[in-house]
């Protein structure tokens, strides 16, 4: 559970040590926005990506690749406390006929995203979650993301892209496999 007074007056301490008056008109309720916001960007803190995880079991043989592109993602770097920016793309090969809906990848990338993150952990939390509680033949995920801590301060690279990927089973020991999702993955 979040303490929100005690955001509160961190946000106000931080406004003070800029050189900023709080209280001006301006910043008078900065700190309650702040600390909803917070709320709201790190409520992965408190929620379990079980919960969008209702697994379908089809009848008939349902071995094939599965790939859901361009899943929107908004995360928090945890050294800097800056957005980075993106897409999720989950590939997935069935076993034994277990499926979820389509929309649940969405909903995992963000239980996942929504917590103080780097890029590559965040990558196989979601590959490692799927595997493990899907079971699939095999699971990879793609992330793309643009960092405002890389835009906005340091090397001010505006516009660079950090990919990672996170392969599980047939994903990671068939070249076959690995090469088809990537070639769908680039678009081909």
């Amino acid at each position: 559970m979040m303490d929100m007074d005690k955001l509160r007056r961190a946000v106000r301490d931080i406004l003070e040590a800029v050189g900023e008056d709080p209280d001006r008109e301006g910043l008078k309720e900065t700190p309650d926005r702040v600390a909803r916001m917070y709320g709201e960007i790190f409520s992965g803190l408190s929620s379990d990506p079980g919960e969008h995880l209702k697994i379908f079991k089809e009848t008939g043989k349902h071995d094939e690749l599965v790939f859901v592109k361009d899943i929107p993602l908004y995360s928090v770097c945890e050294h800097h406390l800056l957005p980075f920016i993106g897409r999720a793309h989950i590939a997935y090969i069935p076993r034994d006929g277990r499926i979820i809906g389509l929309s649940k990848f969405a909903r995992i990338v963000d239980c996942f995203a929504r917590r103080p993150q780097v890029q590559e952990r965040l990558t196989g939390q979601i590959a490692d979650f799927l595997y493990e509680n899907l079971e699939p033949q095999g699971v990879a995920v793609f992330i793309q993301a643009e960092h405002l801590c890389m835009t906005m301060r340091g090397a001010r690279a505006a516009g660079t892209v950090t990919e990672t990927s996170a392969l599980r089973g047939c994903m990671r020991s068939d070249a076959r496999t690995r090469s088809e999702v990537t070639a769908l993955l680039r678009g081909r």
